[in-house]
């Protein structure tokens, strides 16, 4: 049977089969020898051992999409950024770097406004305007009121989200609203994933409904700066791009050139003011850093 790796601890894997249930599983040695490690996330073909107490190994490993080294995961399609329109404020800055992190891997992103039933429509159209064009989906919800989970619902469908996001802006509500009404067999899940639930934290894939999963993890709520060339911080802001041209050097910065079209398309309200401050800042972070190095 084929199912997807759900959770792992200490050597077993928790694997999901649709309309069967979640299989505690080992790896064969096979895997050790070769040095391969199974993933959560991976795609996964198992041997049943013990039907009635839900028990089998692991005996292929399928071919990875994508593979995550922080965290360890493997096949994510799309992250989910999380953050609320008031209470707190949006800390764009910190918003800016999630979505860097998660380009850098290759993923698509979707940005999720939660708590918009207590903020104005003037909040609405400003965020809207800071991330028209970032080619970053965006979506406005109320976990309080089940506002919007539909949508966002449906744009999970079908995949595999990482989830991130501060606290304080109803992570975990938004979530419990994606998981309200659907049921996942859980079979007869061993003690072991219980008792690690609440000790340490794991990377942990959610089933949403069949092929549908998310996952929240500590992995992804890191400040650090990513490990990125100051020069190749530009072409993670696509709402640069059609202005470049108008820049007098080739490889402008964006900075401190005198003819800049990126420049002037800012000062002309094309470019929203907070993503460029923000890239300014990020790119003399990243030069500091390089400077550290010598």
């Amino acid at each position: 049977m084929q199912g997807k790796i759900i959770k792992g601890i200490a050597g077993f894997y928790y694997v999901h089969i649709n309309g069967k249930g979640v299989y505690e599983c080992k790896a064969k040695g096979i895997f050790r020898k070769e040095n391969i490690k199974p993933l959560v996330g991976d795609d996964v073909t198992i041997e049943i051992t013990d039907a009635e107490n839900f028990k089998g190994n692991i005996i292929e490993i399928l071919p990875r999409r994508s593979a995550l080294i922080r965290p360890a995961v493997a096949n994510i399609d799309q992250a989910l950024l999380i953050f609320a329109m008031t209470k707190p404020e949006p800390n764009y800055n910190l918003l800016d770097r999630f979505l860097i992190m998660m380009q850098q891997q290759g993923l698509d992103c979707i940005i999720c406004f939660n708590k918009h039933d207590i903020a104005s429509k003037e909040e609405r159209v400003q965020i809207q305007s800071i991330y028209e064009n970032s080619n970053c989906s965006v979506v406005f919800t109320s976990a309080m009121k089940k506002e919007g989970i539909t949508q966002l619902q449906q744009m999970l469908q079908g995949k595999t989200t990482a989830v991130a996001g501060p606290s304080g802006v109803g992570k975990s509500s938004i979530i419990n609203c994606l998981q309200k009404g659907k049921t996942m067999e859980t079979g007869s899940i061993s003690e072991k994933i219980e008792r690690g639930k609440h000790t340490t934290r794991h990377s942990e894939l959610i089933t949403i409904s069949n092929q549908t999963y998310i996952m929240d993890t500590p992995g992804f709520s890191s400040l650090s700066l990513f490990d990125l060339e100051k020069e190749d911080l530009k072409a993670y802001y696509p709402e640069f791009e059609p202005f470049e041209d108008r820049c007098k050097f080739l490889g402008c910065a964006h900075i401190h050139e005198p003819v800049c079209g990126v420049k002037d398309a800012v000062s002309e309200g094309k470019i929203h003011k907070i993503r460029y401050e923000n890239y300014v800042m990020f790119y003399e972070e990243l030069k500091e850093k390089e400077k550290r190095k010598y």
